[in-house]
């Protein structure tokens, strides 16, 4: 099932295996994160989140409601989450929401939705 996939896919992102996670996308898979641009490719997904992810001693994306249709030929998952980040004592975190398109047994298409300057407030201070 698409949903099952995503699921494995987050929880791989939440216990600090982003090798397996990445295993779970297609070769040719885009990650569209909206408010701060795309890339193309499992390798360019990963070059982008193993810097990101390596600032937090601590990862959650807590799904609160998701939906998904079709198969894992062809499938569609949506979810609106609530991705943490923790790093010390500190914690950030977005409201996301998580458009996946599954072709073939992997995930072909991750696309999030949030607001950039609600990031961007919270890293602030850790920056100063």
């Amino acid at each position: 099932m698409p949903a099952a996939l995503v699921t494995n896919f987050i929880t791989a992102i939440e216990r600090g295996d982003l090798a397996h996670a990445i295993t779970l996308l297609s070769d040719d898979c885009e990650y569209d994160n909206v408010p701060m641009g795309k890339v193309f490719g499992a390798v360019a997904v990963n070059d982008t989140l193993a810097p990101f992810l390596a600032r937090y001693d601590r990862v959650e994306w807590i799904v609160h409601h998701q939906v998904s249709s079709g198969n894992l030929d062809h499938g569609v998952v949506m979810n609106e989450r609530a991705d943490r980040f923790r790093t010390g004592e500190t914690w950030i975190e977005m409201p996301v929401a998580g458009l996946f398109l599954v072709r073939h047994g992997k995930i072909a298409l991750w696309r999030d939705y949030f607001d950039r300057d609600t990031l961007l407030r919270q890293l602030a201070p850790a920056s100063e």
